[in-house]
C-alpha cells in the first residue's frame, strides 16, 4: 500500500534536522543529522550522528554549530550514516523545519555516496505554521517554538533542533489531522502554494553509464568532462578530484548527458588548481562553463591613470590597463570609505570618471576639500601630484596604514602649530575613523603590482607545495616545488628581470588571475617571501627549511 494513502493520525513521522559545511550548491556537505521518531502527536525515540567530511571546515562554520574539525574528523562516513538514517525514515514520513533545503542537502549526499535517496513523504513546518498559526510573523524554528511556549535551550545542532522541529509538529499536529485524513492529503496541503511551471530535469544517468572516475585521485587540479570525440565541455578544480567529478551527477546540467571521457591534471594545491583552471577555460571556453566564478566578498580600490584627472573608485575586481589597483579589501563599503577618505584628504575629484566643466566650484570645492578641477584653470600635473602622493602611500614599506595615520598626525601639528584649532579637531575625528576603518578592512593595503613574493601553496593534506612567483601583481611563473634550490632561484632571478622588459599594465585577460590569486593569498596566508631583490640559493635554502620546521610561518 503507498504510504500516502495511510491515515495521517496513526502514522509514524520522523523529524529531521541538518548541519552543513556552510558552503553552497555542489560544495555542500553533511556534518550532522539528527532525527526523532513521532507517533500519536507524542515524541519517541531519537538519534543523531556526526559525518566525516571532504574539505576542511571554516572557523565561521565552526563558531556557528559548536562542530569542530576534530569532531568530523573522527566521525563515521557519510554512507554508513546515510544508512541508518535510511532504515529510520523507512515507511515513515519525513519531517523538517524549512523541508526544502533539508530534503536537498541528504538527497545530494546520498548521491555522493552512492546510495539511492529513500524518497520519503515530506512535510515542513514552515508551511505547517503558515497556515495553522498565522498570526506568528517570526518563522524560524527558535522564534516559532517560543511563540507555541517551547523551551529551546539549544540551537544549530542537529538532534536539539529536530527535537524543536518534533515539538512544533506536536502542537500543531491537531490542527493538521483536522484538516487531512490521509499522509498525500497533508504533503498536498503544505505544499508549495504557487506551483510553477516544472522545468525539464535533465536526466540523472545511472553509475554505469557515467565516465570512469576511478583513474582520478583524491588530491588537488583540474578535471576535464569531454563528449565521444574528446572536446571539452566542463573544466573544473577540486582539493579532492575524484569526490568533486562525481558530485556534478548530482544535480545534472546539460553538458552531464554528452561527457563520456574525464580527464585530469594534478597539481599540489588549490591555488594551482585555481590558476590552472582560470587559464584552460580561457583557452578551451567549454560551453559548460558560462561564466567565471565572481564573490563580492573582496573589493578593490582602483585609480585608472588613462584620463586626464583620474579618480578612486572601488570594484570587485583590479583594473586593467593603466592603473593601480589597491587590496584585495574585505567588502565594498569598507573599501568605499577608504576611497572617500582618501579623495577628501588629498583634495582628489568626487565625481565620476567624466568630468563636466563648471562655472562655480561644487561643494566639496567649497568645502576645501576638492581642487576643483572642473573650473577648466588647473593644470592636469598638479592635479596628478596629489594622485601621486596619496597612490605613494601603497608603496610605503612600513604598510598604508600607518603611513595614512602618519600622514593625518603630521597635519593635524600643522594646524595646532598654525592655531587652526577647528581644523586640528577635525583631522582628530577623521583619524578616529580611520583607525577603525583600517581594523575593518581586513585585507592588503597595498597596491597589486607592489611587493613581488614567491609564495609556497600547499596541499591540503601532504608535505607537498606549488610554489608562484607573483610579481608585477601577475602570476610570473609556477609549478610543483622544485627539489634543486638552484633552480628555484634562477626561476625567481627570471621572473624579476621579466619585469622590467613587459609593460606594467594588467591586460584585460589577465585580471580574473590577478583577483583569484590575490584573493586566494590573503584569505589563506601561505608562506610567502619578498622578492625585494633577487633570492640567491643561500637565502631560499634557509627560508624552505625555516617552513618546513615550522609552517606557522607566513612571511619573510
Amino acid at each position: 500500500m503507498d504510504l500516502r494513502d495511510l491515515p495521517l493520525a496513526s502514522t509514524e513521522l520522523v523529524a529531521v534536522d541538518t548541519e552543513t559545511n556552510g558552503r553552497g550548491g555542489e560544495l555542500c556537505e553533511l556534518t550532522e543529522v539528527g532525527a526523532v521518531l513521532v507517533g500519536g502527536g507524542e515524541t519517541h525515540d531519537s538519534w543523531a550522528s556526526l559525518v566525516r567530511v571532504q574539505h576542511p571546515l571554516s572557523r565561521g562554520i565552526e563558531r556557528f554549530t559548536g562542530i569542530s574539525q576534530q569532531m568530523v574528523d573522527s566521525a563515521p562516513a557519510p554512507a554508513a550514516v546515510l544508512g541508518e538514517l535510511a532504515r529510520m525514515l523507512e515507511g515513515r514520513v519525513m519531517v523538517a523545519h524549512n523541508a526544502a533545503f533539508d530534503r536537498r542537502v541528504l538527497r545530494q549526499a546520498y548521491e555522493r555516496a552512492g546510495l539511492d535517496w529513500p524518497a520519503p513523504p515530506v512535510l515542513c513546518t514552515v508551511s505547517l505554521a503558515r497556515r495553522f498559526a498565522p498570526l506568528v510573523r517570526q518563522r524560524g524554528l527558535a522564534p516559532l517554538a517560543a511563540a507555541l511556549d517551547i523551551e529551546v535551550k539549544v540551537s544549530h545542532r542537529a538532534l536539539p533542533d529536530a527535537m524543536t522541529c518534533a515539538r512544533v509538529l506536536c502542537a500543531l499536529f491537531p490542527r493538521l489531522c483536522a484538516h487531512a485524513q490521509t499522509v498525500g492529503e497533508a504533503v498536498e496541503m503544505l505544499g508549495p502554494r504557487r506551483r510553477r511551471a516544472a522545468k525539464p530535469e535533465a536526466r540523472r544517468r545511472p553509475p554505469g553509464e557515467r565516465p570512469d572516475l576511478s583513474q582520478l585521485p583524491q588530491d588537488p587540479g583540474v578535471y576535464v568532462f569531454q563528449d565521444e570525440r574528446g572536446r571539452p565541455l566542463y573544466v573544473g578544480k577540486s582539493v579532492s578530484l575524484r569526490t568533486r567529478a562525481r558530485s556534478h551527477f548530482c544535480a545534472p546540467a546539460g553538458w552531464t548527458e554528452r561527457a563520456e571521457i574525464v580527464d585530469y591534471r594534478p597539481t599540489n594545491s588549490e591555488l594551482g588548481a585555481l590558476v590552472l583552471e582560470n587559464r584552460l577555460i580561457k583557452e578551451w571556453r567549454p560551453p559548460g562553463n558560462t561564466a567565471l566564478k565572481r564573490t563580492d566578498r573582496w573589493a578593490w580600490v582602483r585609480c585608472r591613470l588613462d584620463i586626464e584627472y583620474p579618480v578612486l573608485e572601488v570594484a570587485c575586481e583590479p583594473a586593467a590597463g593603466h592603473a593601480v589597483s589597491i587590496g584585495p579589501l574585505r567588502g565594498k563599503r569598507p573599501a568605499g570609505e577608504l576611497a572617500d577618505h582618501l579623495t577628501s584628504l588629498y583634495r582628489l575629484r568626487h565625481c565620476g570618471r567624466r568630468m563636466h566643466l563648471r562655472e562655480h566650484p561644487s561643494i566639496y570645492g567649497q568645502m576645501g576639500r576638492c581642487c576643483s578641477p572642473c573650473l577648466g584653470d588647473l593644470d592636469p600635473n598638479a592635479y596628478r601630484g596629489q594622485v601621486d602622493r596619496a597612490l605613494a602611500l601603497f608603496d610605503a614599506p612600513g604598510g598604508a596604514g600607518r603611513a595614512l595615520l602618519a600622514e593625518i598626525d603630521d597635519r593635524i601639528a600643522a594646524a595646532s602649530a598654525d592655531r587652526r584649532y577647528e581644523r586640528a579637531a577635525a583631522l582628530l575625528r577623521r583619524r578616529e575613523r580611520l583607525s577603525g576603518l583600517l581594523d575593518r578592512l581586513g585585507g592588503v593595503l597595498r597596491a597589486v603590482h607592489a611587493d613581488p613574493r614567491l609564495v609556497l601553496a600547499p596541499h591540503p593534506a601532504k608535505e607537498r607545495y606549488d610554489v608562484l612567483l607573483v610579481v608585477g601583481g601577475r602570476v610570473a611563473d609556477w609549478g610543483p616545488l622544485p627539489d634543486d634550490v638552484g633552480e628555484l632561484a634562477r626561476r625567481s632571478a627570471a621572473a624579476l628581470a621579466g619585469v622590467r622588459e613587459r609593460p606594467t599594465a594588467v591586460g584585460p585577460d589577465e585580471v580574473d588571475e590577478v583577483r583569484i590569486v590575490s584573493a586566494w593569498m590573503v584569505e589563506h596566508q601561505p608562506p610567502s617571501l619578498a622578492l625585494d631583490r633577487a633570492a640567491d640559493e643561500a637565502r631560499l635554502g634557509r627560508w624552505l627549511a625555516l617552513v618546513r620546521t615550522d609552517p606557522a610561518v607566513l612571511a619573510v
